[in-house]
């Protein structure tokens, strides 16, 4: 938007000066006194001529006649009555004469050394409607000017709010891929580029909704299940101790159910930390470190050993999601790891990379692009931890979308298992 007010504000002081500059110009060029008087001018230097021819004594009545004759208000009066600078009256004795105005309009005084020391006057009368023509023409030709420029620069602003306009009715009507194609020449790129974004966050969030919905009503039928298996089996039975038994059951198939329930309410809750990051700055190598520290009992439990390669680089980022986003990595690498993971850490640039492979047995190809997805739990891998609800990886999505970076999955060529590739932009 900011490029458009400059815009409009250049436009406009730019269409001022020009429009201004050319009527000043036209009015010069159209309101020359002499010019328009040029005929009268003439016309008094004939009279000027036939007073000289006559005697002192008759130029007064000569005079008077001729006005008569013309219908012209014409005089022959002393100079000495005339209250003007010698300049002026130096300008009376040129070619032409002198022309003065007044309120009333204008007159013409000319002089000689024949007629001295009389001059003759000649009063020529204002052209009002003409000059109030000229003015409100001029007037309209200003304002018709700067609605010209004004049209130019508006009419591509007026064009992209249509676009826009637009796609937000086919957004509203349930099309959620209605996007707008930003164009180099606009002057909202800005707000285009932040209506397509929030457009894919609203698809994204409400496909997760459903999604989240329909995994959570199909996850907990299971416990729900056995807890009405148990339930009856209790009320049935009358053995104590496999009452207590079948309680204990339950009581493991409701510890499932809240567990369950509060993963996917976290999940769900989770989009509102992304207006909370907090950026700090740290070495990665000790970032790193005390990551993997805290994995160390698991790694030894499973006999697991873990190799960490990185450059000692600065790394500006939240530190907090961060960490819950390798630490998410390296779990799943460590569920489906035989006996080795290797962690890469590097930056180029303002992107830092982290890579995690492992020695597992993989995932399959066609299910690269899935497992970034809420809920989605490869059926082949048998995962190792107690409890996974196939929210580790979407979590990592997440972060990596927040730090405006990405997450890929392929398989790596050194352990010939998975290989997670985390890029981020590293906040300076």
């Amino acid at each position: 938007m900011k490029k458009f007010y400059l815009s409009l504000l250049a436009s406009a002081l730019l269409s001022i000066v020009i429009l201004g500059w050319l009527i000043d110009a036209f009015s010069q060029q159209t309101h020359h006194t002499e010019d328009e008087f040029a005929l009268q001018s003439k016309i008094l230097m004939g009279f000027s001529q036939q007073i000289i021819a006559q005697p002192l004594d008759k130029r007064v009545r000569f005079t008077q006649n001729l006005a008569e004759q013309f219908s012209l208000p014409l005089t022959y009066r002393a100079t000495q009555s005339l209250a003007l600078p010698a300049s002026l009256l130096t300008q009376m004795r040129a070619p032409g004469g002198l022309i003065l105005e007044d309120q009333q309009g204008f007159y013409l005084l000319y002089t000689n050394t024949q007629l001295s020391p009389f001059h003759l006057k000649l009063r020529l009368e204002k052209l009002h409607q003409q000059e109030q023509h000229n003015d409100m023409l001029l007037t309209l030709l200003f304002y018709a000017g700067l609605c010209v420029f004004m049209g130019f620069i508006i009419a591509p602003l007026a064009n992209r709010l249509g676009v826009v306009n637009d796609a937000a009715k086919k957004f509203a009507v349930g099309d959620l891929s209605a996007r707008i194609k930003v164009s180099h020449f606009t002057y909202i790129k800005d707000v285009e580029r932040t209506f397509n974004r929030m457009a894919s966050q609203i698809e994204k969030l409400l496909d997760e909704n459903k999604l989240m919905a329909s995994s959570l009503s199909h996850d907990i039928r299971t416990p729900i299940a056995c807890l009405r298996f148990g339930l009856d089996a209790a009320i049935d039975c009358h053995d104590e101790d496999k009452i207590k038994h079948y309680l204990a059951r339950m009581e493991s198939d409701l510890d499932q159910m809240e567990s369950m329930l509060k993963s996917y309410l976290a999940f769900a809750t989770l989009e509102q930390q992304a207006n909370q990051l907090t950026y700090s700055n740290t070495l990665m190598n000790d970032y790193l470190a005390t990551i993997i520290n805290q994995l160390a009992p698991k790694l030894a439990n499973q006999t697991i050993d873990l190799e960490l390669v990185s450059d000692n680089e600065n790394l500006t980022a939240d530190l907090h999601w961060l960490a819950r986003a390798i630490t998410n990595l390296l779990n799943n690498a460590c569920d489906f790891a035989h006996s080795r993971i290797v962690l890469t850490a590097k930056r180029q640039g303002h992107i830092i990379t982290f890579i995690v492979e492992d020695d597992g047995p993989g995932i399959a190809q066609q299910n690269w692009h899935k497992v970034f997805s809420p809920f989605f739990q490869e059926q082949n891998h048998r995962n190792r931890a107690d409890q996974s609800y196939g929210l580790g990886l979407a979590i990592v999505a997440k972060v990596a979308d927040w730090h405006h970076g990405t997450i890929k999955l392929g398989k790596s060529e050194r352990l010939g298992g998975a290989c997670f590739t985390l890029k981020i932009h590293n906040h300076e």
